[in-house]
This record gives C-alpha cells, structure tokens and sequence, in this order.
C-alpha cells in the first residue's frame, strides 16, 4: 500500500469557456442599443385642426421629395385653448437644427379646384405632410397651416403686389399671363390695411422677370368680355384656363417701349379688364348737363377718337349737376391740365341748324379738349354747360365781336362774307363789364387772309325795313340768317395792315351802314374810364363827330385805350396838338357845369390842332379841360400859416381881386407846427411879388363891428367864401423890396392891414 503514489494537489479556476458566449451577447446588445439611442429622431409635436389623412406609423414627413419623418402617434387636444389633434412626429437627426419658431408644417392631399390639381402624388404614395424651414428659435411644438403656404419669396423670379377694387374669380395659383403664354401664377391674396383694396401677391417665373417694366398694365381675364354696339359684337378671353379659374394678364404700353426697369416694392393696379387698362387714369368731372349719360357705356371722345370712358355718373346732392368718373387713356396723362375742358355731346337741332348728330347712332357722349402741355397737372374738373369755342391754338382766325345787343346771334350763327359761309359763332356771353355781348367767333384758315385793320362787322340778323314817300325797302342777308341769325362782314381796303395776334378784337355793329361808314381810325390813352364804353360820342362845340368803339387795356395794365373813329373833320382833328378830355358833371356851392351829362352820359370832347401840324392818330386824354390844367410856367412861391383853413388847390390867388395864380398844394412844415402853401403865379404877373409883398387869406367873410361905426362886412368874392383863396398886395416903390424868387417863402396873415388895401405901386405888366 506504502508503494502507492501521493496525488499532487493545485487550485482549481473559477474561469470556464461556457461564460464566453454571454459576454459575446452583452457586447452585441450594448453595441446595438447604443447605435439605436444615437440613430433615434428627434419627437416634435405639431397640431392639426383635423386628423383627417393621417394615419399612425405611415404618414411621412415630406421635404423636397425626401421623407425626413414620420408620425408615431395621434392624440386628441385637450386644452382649452385648442381645439384639434396632436401629432407626434419623429424627425431625423439630420434636421434638428432647422427646427426653428417659423419653421412651417402642412398635410398634402390631393385638390381639385378650378385652377387646376394640386397634391396628384399623394393618390400614390398618400396623404403626406410637408415642411418649409424657418428661421427663430428652436422649438419642438408647432401648429400646422390649414393650407400649403404661398410661394416663399426667396425663390428666384419676380414677386410683385397687385392692388385691386375686387377680388373677381381669381384664386391662389390662378395663372398670369403674357400674350396669351403662362409666365407665372396668383401667390395670395388678402384684403388691404385700408379695407377697401385688395392685395394681390403674383410670382412671375425668373426668364420672363425683364417683361414687367414700370409702366407696365395688369388686368384681371377672368371669364369673357362682351363688348356689344351697333357696329357689332366683340368678345374677348385670354385662354380657356382663365374663363374658368380666372387670371391676370399684363403687358406694356406701345409707347412705353422705353419704359425703365420696375421697383418691385412699389404695388401695381390691377384693373378689371383691358378696357380699363388702356384707360386707366381716374378723372372727376362736374357736369352740369349728365342727361342721356350712362355708366359703363358713355364714352369720353376728342375728335371722334375714343379716349375714355364713363366709369361712374352720381347725382349730387342739389339733384341739378353729376358727378363723373372717368378712365382715360394713358397717352392723355400730359395733357390733363389747368385748361382742359370736358362737355356733355347730344343730339341738337335749331335755326343754326343740325349738331351732335353722331350721338344718335353712338349714344351722348363726353368730349374732351385738352389743356397745353406742361400745364400744371390736375384731375377734378368743372364740366362746361356747352362746347367751348374754337381752341386759340387752332389754324384760322379768332375773333371776338362786341355789341349792345345779342339779337338773334347763337351758339352756331354763321360768319358770312358776301353770302358765303366762312366762319361762325363759336360762343356768346356776357362782356366783362357785364353791360354788352361778347361773341367768339372763328374765320376758318382758307379765309382768314379777308381780315384785317379796315374789316367791319355787323349783326346781319333778321329784316331790315326802310320805308319813305319812294316805297319800302326789305332786305335781309340770306334765309338762313333770316331764321338763325348771322354775322356779316366787309373789308374795304384788302391792303390795310394785318395784325399777328392770334386772337382780334371787333365792334358788331346793328348795320352795314353804320359799320361802313368813313372816317379816321383813332386811339386814346386813359388812365380811367369811368362812364364811358363803347358808343361814347367824341363832340366839338356840341357836334358829334365821332365815337368810341371798343375799349381794351394796355400791355402793361396801367391805362386804357379808346379805339375811336372821327366821322368828321378827321382831317382836322387827327393831327399833333389835339387835345381831348373827359366831359362830366361838376356841382359844388359856387359853380354847376356840364348838368346835362348827368343825363345824356359823359362824352369826349375835342380841341383841334393847328392845320399845320402833322397827322397824328394816337393821343394821350388830359385829366382835366385846358381851361383848369395848371400851367408849369410861373413863380412858384411858399406861404407859411398856422392853419390851413379852406384852402385847397386849385383856389385863386389874386391881385386887387384880380386872379394871378392858384394854390397848388399843402403840406404841413418840418416841424409840424405850420402847413406851408404853395402857389404858382401866372409868368405875366410875377413881377407883382416883391420881398415886401404881404399875403393874407381870403376865405370865408371878415365882420369889423363898433358902438359908432355900425358892422362893416367884407368879403373878397362868393367863391372865396365858400372855396376859400388867397390875396395879395404890394407896397409903393421904396418899401417893395427885391423881386421875390423862385422857392421863396412868404407870411400867410388871416386878416389885411387897412394900409395893405390902399397900396397902389404902379409895376409894369410884361
């Protein structure tokens, strides 16, 4: 037993291969859960007003055609404040970053609207939900849109803002077009902050972005446009797509080819058709005569080419005039200006004959003048009651004709010239002076060459009837002016000088024997004209021997011209030296001349040259008759009183009671504590005054009483009583003194020394 071996003893391991297959498992599960944990999205929340189309585990979040999520879960939206569905999206890693406070979520589904099919791959792969990122603060909760946002401005093209009355059957995505070729598409729309526009935002595609141009014109093409009149019927559409789901046309003006690039900040107008577009700038006009007008319809024509329309006719409050709105063509915009002038056109049948016929086929319209370019802009305007008279600026010549009476004269009474029709009555009116007729006539251009300085007009209205012991004598210009009234005219001497002016003015006398009769042609410069007007007789020592035809203010405004006519003595009285004055009525205490002008009016009256002089036709009227003129010659002399007394210019200053001069005028001294006087004594008596000359004042009446004596009155004369006047004397030869000089100032007593009276020096007279 002994011989047995001992076993050897070791420490058995606590580690067995079996464990291996366990730590392979924990390494491949650690491994995959930490690849699940960094590979899982990120959960956001986003809350639909609807959980319609989305469906748990299979709607996709759509971005660019790559699905960056997917819905894990719906639940229903318990707040107070919200009612709708929540869903939990899972979104990938990759844009985490993008999930800002503007980012944008939306469910895509397939639509069918008039302007056309919009989510046409969500029939296959379903309903899906698309994002647009944005910019803000990171967030993890979102509310959807309930539609597709519009076309994001950021994207390359033209984006433009529309302003338009009404919204029509435009829609989000309706189409915009450019001859008839789609170029873009409606982005939204949404009323203006002003709650009385529409905000129209299109998108126009990046190669047709250089076709929009400032001037260009956008107008709405939704369905048709009938345009129906006599001459036909028109209808217009621009394609099939925008008679159902409405569209937006634009283009360029022809004659805004060179129009520059546009701002795209600044709104266009969007009109309602191309109509309006054509006609597109807005004017008011005041009418007074709206009858046969009508909205919609009535055009706006200069010269029988359209240039507008009748957009709106309201009726004021005063039920008498209308207000019109009017579209007009863009090409008139320059000439809507201070001047221009709007009238109602209808049918109108008188004695002067037919006009407005054109309006029995078209309708009343509205006509137009335009105003001269570059005149201050302007778009309210006062219509005229009737057409005005032919523009200044038209080729012909342009008359105005004055006379007492209107007779049978109207709007359309013919212009004749030997019985030939040249011309007619453009417009009739009162004159400024509101006492005579005013008519504008027009001689058209091919005999305008007929007047001149010695053409003669008259009313050639009616009958005239001479009767005498020989018979009666009718005449009458022609039948038309028999019925309608007309105006004639001679020019008797066709070599008489013409005038440039464009516009000529005419006395319209009752005959043709009053204006054909001789005599020279004058003209006389006034500073006033008080009481005189056309008609006013020119006489000579009580003969009439001319009158005044027309009266016009000079270039300068500071006087007034009388074109007169001298029927006799002309050759005498047009010459150098004339004189003529303004007779009128004069009334004071001592004196009453020219009375009967009182009644008669105040006339010329006339003082002939010398034969000798030469031959003279213009003059200047004296302000008053030679007589009362003041001479410029003489001694001009100063007195020095306390007061002024009546004294006044014009009041005599005499000698021995005899007058030698007037006072001229007063003023008070430099000091204020005297008036001075000045006279001027006549050349023939200026020796009287010498440097001991006394002077004393004349007016009013002296009384000298005494207990003895009784009273003694004196006066110089009835017209220094009541006019006042001073006197004079001059002492004997050793007391005179000097010869007084001119400027020389004198003492001015109020009462004479008995001594003063009784001087008698003897001076020769010149």
């Amino acid at each position: 037993m002994s011989d047995l071996p001992l076993a050897k003893k070791r420490p058995v391991s606590n580690w067995s291969a079996i464990w291996v297959l366990p730590l392979i498992a924990l390494l491949i599960g650690g491994w995959l859960g930490w690849r699940a944990y960094s590979q899982a999205g990120v959960e956001i929340q986003v809350i639909f007003e609807s959980g319609e189309g989305i469906q748990a585990g299979k709607t996709e979040v759509i971005y660019k055609g790559m699905s960056i999520g997917k819905v894990k879960r719906l639940a229903l939206d318990r707040s107070e404040s919200q009612r709708g569905v929540i869903a939990t999206l899972e979104m990938s890693n990759d844009v985490e970053s993008h999930l800002r406070a503007e980012t944008r979520f939306w469910l895509v589904k397939p639509s069918v609207t008039l302007a056309g099919i919009t989510g046409l791959e969500a029939l296959v792969s379903g309903n899906y939900i698309a994002v647009s990122p944005g910019e803000g603060e990171p967030t993890y909760k979102f509310k959807a849109l309930p539609e597709a946002p519009p076309l994001s401005d950021d994207r390359p093209g033209l984006h433009l803002t529309l302003k338009a009355e009404r919204l029509g059957s435009l829609n989000r995505d309706s189409p915009v077009f450019y001859k008839q070729i789609q170029v873009g598409r409606v982005k939204s729309y949404a009323l203006g902050e002003d709650q009385s526009t529409i905000e129209v935002k299109v998108y126009v595609e990046p190669a047709y972005a250089s076709l929009v141009r400032k001037h260009t014109r956008f107008w709405n093409v939704s369905g048709i446009t009938i345009d129906a009149d006599l001459s036909g019927i028109k209808l217009r559409s621009e394609s099939l797509a925008s008679i159902v789901a409405g569209g937006i046309a634009f283009a360029t003006p022809e004659y805004r080819k060179d129009s520059p690039a546009t701002d795209p900040s600044k709104p266009f107008r969007l009109y309602e058709d191309f109509e309006a577009a054509q006609s597109g700038i807005k004017v008011l006009v005041n009418l007074s005569d709206f009858a046969g007008l009508k909205a919609g319809r009535s055009a706006v024509l200069y010269n029988g080419i359209k240039a507008g329309s009748v957009k709106t006719l309201t009726v004021n409050e005063d039920l008498a005039s209308a207000t019109a709105e009017l579209t007009l063509d863009p090409r008139v915009e320059d000439y809507l200006v201070e001047g221009t002038e709007f009238w109602t056109v209808k049918p109108s049948i008188s004695l002067s004959g037919i006009s407005g016929l054109e309006a029995l086929v078209s309708g009343n319209y509205i006509a137009v003048r335009p105003g001269k370019k570059g005149g201050k802009a302007k778009r309210v305007f006062e219509g005229r009651a009737k057409a005005p008279p032919m523009d200044l600026s038209a080729p012909g010549q342009h008359l105005e004709l004055f006379s007492d009476n209107l007779g049978s004269l109207e709007v359309g009474s013919p212009v004749l010239f030997h019985q030939l029709k040249v011309g007619s009555v453009q417009s009739v009116q009162l004159a400024s002076d509101n006492q005579r007729m005013l008519f504008a006539a027009y001689i058209e251009p091919e005999y305008a060459h007929l007047v001149n300085s010695s053409t003669r007009f008259w009313n050639a209205s009616g009958i005239t009837l001479k009767g005498g012991l020989s018979g009666v004598e009718v005449k009458s210009e022609s039948l038309q002016t028999l019925l309608a009234g007309g105006v004639a005219f001679e020019t008797p001497d066709p070599q008489a000088a013409k005038t440039p002016k464009k516009l000529l003015q005419f006395n319209l006398h009752e005959s043709r024997e009053i204006a054909l009769q001789g005599g020279e042609a004058i003209t006389i410069r006034l500073d006033r004209v008080d009481g005189l007007s056309p008609g006013t007789a020119i006489r000579y020592k009580g003969l009439e021997v001319g009158k005044v035809e027309r009266i016009e203010l000079t270039e300068d405004l500071q006087a007034l011209l009388l074109h007169a006519r001298i029927t006799q003595a002309s050759q005498q009285i047009a010459r150098a030296g004339t004189q003529f004055w303004v007779v009128k009525p004069e009334l004071s205490l001592t004196r009453v001349e020219n009375l009967e002008t009182l009644v008669t009016g105040q006339y010329l009256e006339v003082l002939p040259a010398d034969k000798l002089s030469a031959k003279q036709t213009q003059f200047i009227a004296l302000a008053q008759p030679p007589n009362k003129v003041a001479p410029s010659a003489g001694l001009r002399l100063v007195l020095s009183a306390a007061q002024r007394s009546s004294l006044k210019a014009g009041v005599p200053v005499t000698y021995r009671e005899v007058p030698v001069g007037k006072v001229t005028g007063y003023e008070l001294g430099p000091t204020a504590d005297r008036v001075l006087i000045h006279i001027l004594i006549e050349p023939r008596y200026m020796t009287l005054v010498h440097t001991g000359s006394r002077f004393w004042n004349t007016s009013g009446v002296g009384v000298d009483a005494g207990l003895f004596k009784g009273v003694q009155v004196r006066a110089e004369s009835l017209e220094t009583i009541v006019e006042g006047g001073v006197a004079f004397a001059t002492p004997e030869q050793e007391d005179m003194g000097m010869q007084a000089k001119p400027g020389q100032t004198f003492a001015l007593f109020e009462d004479p020394q008995e001594a003063w009276l009784r001087w008698a020096p003897k001076i020769a007279l010149p």
